[in-house]
């Protein structure tokens, strides 16, 4: 009797490590996260902030139509489920455009209405409430970093940087020709991705000047992510441009790496489309490339000539690892995707929205780890 509770007593433990390795085997992938039941049939995901495993915000616009204005919207993740925040007192139409926190109880989003007038909101920890926008500025994006928050937006037909000195919004200088993101390690430390007249364009700001080069020769490229993991690893993405080509033609991602001496032009694994996101490990390192619109060429003699590629490419130091989005009955490709880590884990959460029945559009949550 022992030695048969014995045998029958290895067989389960000899059971377990097999379930667990093979798990453990298995690659991870990236898993369609529902949104809840009563968003409206075109609603949409434009930004998120991850906090930890239990606290995620995601923002954009709950509308009915494709032509009528939607609602502002935000989604919290609460460890399980993801569900809609109320917004007391804020009753305007449109939608919120970025999200972006220094701790759980400062969130900041900034949003516009029907009319084009800009928005700001702050989470205290308890509630959304609305936050008095710089005067004369339309906002694009806000963006947190080394304890600071600066908001991008443009006032006169121009562009406009701003960062928050504790007590309001004080104007910086802004490099020439345009800002798309921001990557910001201190208030002395800010690096911004661009463009200018001519090419896709990297700015410095040591606290009191910028300092900008000129990352890709091609007229009308450009780049909106940048990530600075030291002053010799700094990426840029974006979209390289052309010159001639027919109206509508795909055009390449753009990803560069600065070596603290030159910027250099990365492969990725895509033919066309835009580099949205760049995400970093918990190290600081580049963990995360997503890629909207990702198309390549498809095999000789094939139709049709091109086919969607891969969404996103993990780095792991020496090269890209591809990974596409999971199928989702009912909903199509992705158009937009950004990317939000979620601080000391390998989970990254996706959202953005996809393609819908009958040319709609549809909100997009994905989460890897």
């Amino acid at each position: 009797m022992t030695r048969r509770l014995l045998v029958a007593a290895l067989a389960v433990v000899l059971t377990v490590i097999t379930a667990m390795t093979s798990a453990a085997a298995e690659p991870s992938s990236w898993r369609h996260v529902p949104v809840p039941a009563q968003l409206r049939p075109q609603a949409a995901l434009n930004e998120a902030v991850a906090f930890g495993p239990d606290r995620a915000w995601a923002v954009g616009t709950d509308a009915v139509g494709r032509e009528a204005p939607g609602f502002p919207l935000v989604l919290r993740w609460n460890g399980t489920a993801w569900k809609r925040q109320n917004l007391p007192g804020i009753r305007w139409q449109g939608e919120l455009l970025s999200v972006a926190a220094t701790s759980p109880t400062a969130v900041w989003a900034v949003g516009r209405d029907a009319a084009g007038a800009a928005h700001l909101l702050r989470h205290d920890g308890s509630a959304w409430r609305e936050s008095g926008p710089p005067s004369g500025v339309a906002l694009s994006k806000v963006v947190t970093g080394g304890g600071e928050t600066w908001l991008i937006g443009s006032r006169g037909g121009g562009q406009a940087l701003l960062r928050w000195d504790g007590k309001g919004w004080a104007d910086v200088p802004v490099p020439p020709g345009s800002v798309y993101g921001l990557h910001v390690l201190g208030a002395d430390d800010v690096w911004a991705a661009g463009s200018t007249d001519s090419t896709a364009a990297v700015s410095h700001w040591n606290g009191t000047t910028w300092e900008q080069t000129m990352v890709d020769g091609f007229p009308r490229s450009a780049v909106g992510s940048v990530l600075a993991v030291s002053p010799t690893e700094v990426w840029a993405g974006g979209t390289s441009g052309f010159v001639g080509g027919p109206v509508g033609k795909p055009i390449p991602p753009l990803l560069v790496r600065f070596d603290g001496q030159q910027w250099n032009h990365v492969t990725v694994p895509t033919g066309f489309g835009s580099v949205t996101s760049l995400t970093p490990a918990a190290s600081g390192a580049l963990a995360w490339v997503s890629v909207s619109g990702s198309q390549k060429l498809a095999p000789p003699g094939t139709f049709p000539p091109i086919v969607p590629g891969p969404d996103f490419f993990a780095w792991n130091g020496r090269s890209f690892a591809e990974y596409s989005e999971p199928a989702v009955a009912g909903e199509g490709e992705s158009s937009v995707v950004r990317l939000a880590p979620v601080p000391g884990t390998a989970t990254v959460w996706s959202v953005g929205r996809a393609a819908g029945p009958e040319n709609t559009f549809a909100p997009r949550i994905l989460r890897y780890g």
